[in-house]
């Protein structure tokens, strides 16, 4: 069994909890700026004290409110300062915060207020409290309701004055590290979700050694970021509490069409981000520059910066390679980095592969893009690569206090100080999950290399068995497909069927920009855009590049344009944008049907299934 390990950097305390990282902040450096909070075209600083005062006003308010320690409260929120000022002031106050998605359905937001058992749901806007309006009647545990947009932070402040400090000192010392710090729900790619026990062990334990891990990206003088990822996915919650306890300048913009803007008036060293960000930018890059007559131009940059990586990673760039390189970074990768707000050097990404395409590219910018490897039952990151040792293609070697092995089946299984504690109300879910020597089984396949460094292949449940007994993992051949610009998202199908085939949506952002410099009419609907010849065309380009990185037997032989998009509204995907495979299997099978219809080694196979 292959395995890789790294030994702890620093020691665990037992008695910490995740308050702890915030009051040794303040003691360190009391007026080191830890937030920033948007004031017009620029940014109006907190530093650690002044966020501390504010945290414990909140946290008598929810006190006089009646929240006891160990009470579940539901919180329904954008990315935003109040966000992490609200998930503090429920820790000093004792409470265990019970993250919801703001994208939530009515009947999900039941279900996780049901199966929790919150006492109390904060949410931030009328339509938040319409759902949850819905299904009140059928929640009455829910006894406490405050509402952000009727200015119930100010009233919650307001009505803590008569509670001690010492009151919220006392509160706040309760939790140890083994008690339960969050109580997460999985976004539900399959299945009902699953509420992940968190505890302040998992967070403090996890902060103190990936923040030693990463000394470069979170304890460079002057460090920050702008998150814009929900904080409600575990992946943000984490970046949040490491920031606190790095002393990471932390700013918010949830408005992804007003990124750009914030990204250069924020000026962030690093950012946090799924691939889909990095390879909008990139198109989005090159349709501009098509649309000013200097496509050739940037594509001609874009592969010599890839080519300038990988001679890197040979240890010697060609003279007239270097040559090309610093005549590009002035036309072209100085103007890409302004976008990006002109101070990035890292970034780190997860929840999906990013291209090695892209990979590269953006180093060749100078922005490494760590890619790491985590889930929720992980509390986010196991595996990361390193500013000074990082392989494209690779999540990384595990983190300080993490065991990673690869089972005979080629699963991923874990151990260390970030795995979940359980799954809350669910025991037989929970031994399921584990092995007896204890190692958590994440349900992803992968491979480590001869330093340790994880590859992850595909999903276990997800892998396609075709008709001819060929295994087929979709992420291979999906990743490289939605990198395409008019791409939106892909879903290979196959199972039990004589060849691969693919689903296909196209990006409503991108669209009208290609169709503009490709000479069509950008109005264009997205129904029409579907049986347009120059984008079919462009979605085959796509398709034979995705092909190219697997074996013949692999390759998706046919595929069909979806008039439609997959959005989280219609099940077909999760808060963190990857696709519910099961859904759209269930929902599109005519159109599955109609790729295999007429080939007669389809029926033959429907004949055996049935008769089997």
């Amino acid at each position: 069994m292959n395995v890789s390990e790294k030994s702890i950097l620093i020691p665990i305390v037992p008695e910490d909890n995740i308050t702890d990282l915030l009051e040794q902040r303040v003691e360190a450096t009391p007026d080191r700026v830890i937030f920033a909070v948007p004031a017009g075209d620029s940014w109006s600083d907190v530093t650690a004290t002044e966020f501390r005062a504010q945290v414990i006003a909140l946290a008598k308010g929810f006190a006089a409110e009646g929240v006891q320690p160990g009470d579940r409260i539901a919180f329904m929120c954008k990315t935003s300062y109040e966000w992490s000022l609200v998930d503090f002031a429920l820790l000093y106050a004792g409470a265990i915060m019970v993250p919801v998605y703001e994208t939530s359905s009515a009947l999900q937001l039941h279900w996780i207020l049901e199966d929790s058992g919150a006492c109390g749901i904060l949410t931030q806007s009328a339509e938040h409290a319409e759902r949850l309006a819905e299904i009140r009647e059928d929640a009455p545990k829910v006894e406490l309701a405050w509402r952000m947009d009727e200015d119930a932070l100010k009233t919650l402040v307001a009505g803590g004055t008569e509670i001690a400090d010492d009151e919220i000192e006392r509160r706040r010392n309760i939790a140890v590290g083994s008690d339960t710090a969050t109580l997460i729900y999985t976004s539900g790619s399959t299945g009902r979700p699953k509420g992940c026990v968190l505890t302040h062990s998992n967070f403090v334990d996890l902060s103190r050694n990936a923040g030693a891990a990463l000394s470069q990206v979170v304890q460079e003088e002057g460090a920050s970021t702008l998150l814009f990822v929900t904080l409600a996915h575990v992946f943000a919650r984490f970046i949040s509490v490491l920031s606190v306890h790095g002393g990471v300048r932390v700013g918010h913009q949830p408005d992804t069409s007003k990124l750009l803007p914030s990204l250069g008036s924020f000026k962030p060293s690093f950012l946090l981000a799924v691939p889909r960000v990095f390879e909008k930018v990139y198109n989005s890059a090159e349709q501009n520059t098509e649309a000013e007559g200097k496509g050739n131009i940037f594509r001609a940059a874009a592969k010599v910066a890839v080519a300038h990586s990988k001679a890197l990673d040979e240890g010697k760039v060609p003279l007239m390679l270097g040559i090309k390189f610093k005549v590009f970074d002035k036309l072209v990768y100085s103007k890409l980095r302004a976008r990006l707000g002109g101070r990035v050097k890292f970034a780190v990404s997860g929840s999906a592969p990013l291209s090695h395409y892209l990979g590269h590219f953006y180093r060749s910018l100078g922005v490494k893009i760590l890619e790491g490897y985590g889930l929720t039952e992980t509390t986010a990151p196991v595996t990361v690569n390193l500013p000074d040792h990082f392989k494209i293609g690779t999540v990384g070697p595990p983190l300080p206090g993490h065991t990673v092995r690869i089972a005979a089946d080629g699963e991923i299984e874990v151990k260390g100080i970030d795995v979940f504690k359980e799954y809350w109300n669910n025991p037989e879910a929970t031994k399921a999950v584990f092995t007896e020597d204890g190692f958590f089984k994440t349900g992803d396949l992968g491979s480590l290399d001869s330093e340790g460094y994880l590859t992850i292949t595909g999903r276990k449940k997800e892998i396609i068995v075709t008709a001819g007994g060929k295994n087929v993992s979709p992420a291979a051949l999906e990743d490289p497909i939605r990198s395409n610009t008019i791409i939106g998202q892909v879903v290979v199908v196959g199972d039990q069927k004589p060849f691969i085939a693919a689903l296909i949506t196209l990006d409503p952002e991108m669209l009208p920009a290609w169709l503009k410099n490709n000479g069509e009419d950008p109005a264009m609907s997205i129904t029409e855009a579907a049986k347009n010849p120059k984008v079919l065309a462009e979605v085959q380009s796509a398709i034979d590049l995705g092909n190219k990185y697997v074996s013949r037997a692999e390759s998706i032989r046919k595929f069909v344009i979806l008039p439609t998009e997959f959005v989280e509204a219609n099940g077909h995907l999760t808060p963190k944008m990857s696709i519910k495979r099961d859904n759209i299997l269930r929902d599109f099978s005519r159109d599955i049907a109609e790729l295999y219809g007429d080939n007669p080694q389809t029926e033959i196979v429907k004949t055996q299934r049935a008769g089997a």
